[in-house]
């Protein structure tokens, strides 16, 4: 009798068993079993925006479900991020973010909206796209020092303008200047600024390479290096800051996605590996070869690990460099 009842009990807890996990793998076959929203922290037709719909379109073809983009602006992506950090984490919401809304903002806010690592799950890196550092066609230089030497003869002359405070661009400007002692004045943008570097109103600028590389090929600006650690596969003809004398310079504007925390790890192993088929795709790699951007691959753990190190490089160039989110 008492075998018998223990051989139910066995059965039982054997099937309770394969149930949950019969229930589990259902549940990660299944998502997403309605519309996912990805949130962008900028306008339509912004560089974050251009790469999420990619991305968006691969994920509701490969899916079947509906990926839409929700375009949520404000305080250079940090209005999206605090948004998606307090949404429900059940992977029908996700974050398609640039890295300085994530790193540099926290150390600009006096009040953050969100903490990073205590309030998002990141699920991977994607993309990297470097910066150009470039001057007006006027300015006699072409090199980096050479660049130096001329701000450090014409002190408080010379300017270099920005998409905006607190952008990967204004920092790697603010980085630059505390590497090399030199006092050369920054202006933000929100736009026409190709128009006035190459009008020479402003001596020189920092740019995403997606943006300012047609400028610079058309010979209506002269490029000087590239801000990642290495050269750009896109343009190797570009040396880096790192070539021009400042080992270790890297200020790189970098793309992934996120979740709240607490977001399921079938649900984001899903996310990952949909996104790592997206850029080994050859026709996706072509395209994005085209838009500036280098293919960074690299998991959650991964860009938490980033992400706690930029924050720490970040902060210190900012708090140096006294800079303030009005600037």
């Amino acid at each position: 009798m008492h075998k018998h009842i223990s051989s139910i009990i066995a059965g039982a807890a054997a099937g309770l068993c394969l149930g949950t996990a019969s229930m589990a793998a259902q549940a990660q076959t299944e998502y997403p079993t309605k519309a996912v929203r990805m949130v962008v922290g900028f306008t339509p037709g912004s560089a974050t925006d251009v790469v999420a719909r990619i991305f968006a379109q691969r994920f509701t073809e490969a899916w079947g479900a509906s990926v839409v983009v929700e375009n949520i602006p404000g305080v250079a992506g940090a209005v999206g991020v605090s948004r998606v950090a307090k949404s429900p984490p059940d992977g029908y919401t996700l974050m398609f973010s640039g890295n300085a809304a994530l790193t540099i903002l926290p150390s600009l806010q006096s009040k953050p909206l969100y903490d990073v690592l205590r309030d998002l799950a990141p699920i991977s890196m994607v993309l990297t796209m470097p910066s150009i550092l470039a001057v007006n066609n006027e300015v006699p230089v072409k090199s980096v020092q050479e660049f130096i030497a001329h701000a450090k003869a014409n002190p408080k002359k010379l300017s270099y303008a920005s998409p905006g405070a607190g952008t990967p661009q204004h920092i790697a400007g603010e980085l630059l200047k505390g590497l090399a002692g030199i006092d050369v004045t920054h202006v933000p943008y929100k736009g026409a600024v190709m128009t006035d570097v190459i009008g020479g109103r402003v001596t020189a600028t920092i740019q995403n390479a997606g943006a300012i590389l047609p400028v610079i090929r058309d010979g209506r600006l002269r490029g000087l290096a590239v801000t990642s650690l290495q050269r750009s596969s896109n343009i190797p003809e570009f040396p880096t800051m790192a070539e021009s004398g400042f080992p270790g310079f890297e200020a790189v504007s970098w793309f992934g996605l996120l979740g709240p925390a607490g977001t399921p790890a079938q649900v984001r192993t899903k996310v990952y590996q949909e996104s790592m088929r997206v850029v080994e795709n050859a026709e996706m790699r072509a395209r994005f070869s085209q838009l500036g951007l280098d293919i960074t691959p690299k998991r959650g753990e991964e860009v938490t690990a980033i992400i706690k190190a930029d924050i720490a490089k970040w902060a210190k160039v900012i708090k140096d460099a006294g800079i303030a989110l009005s600037d």
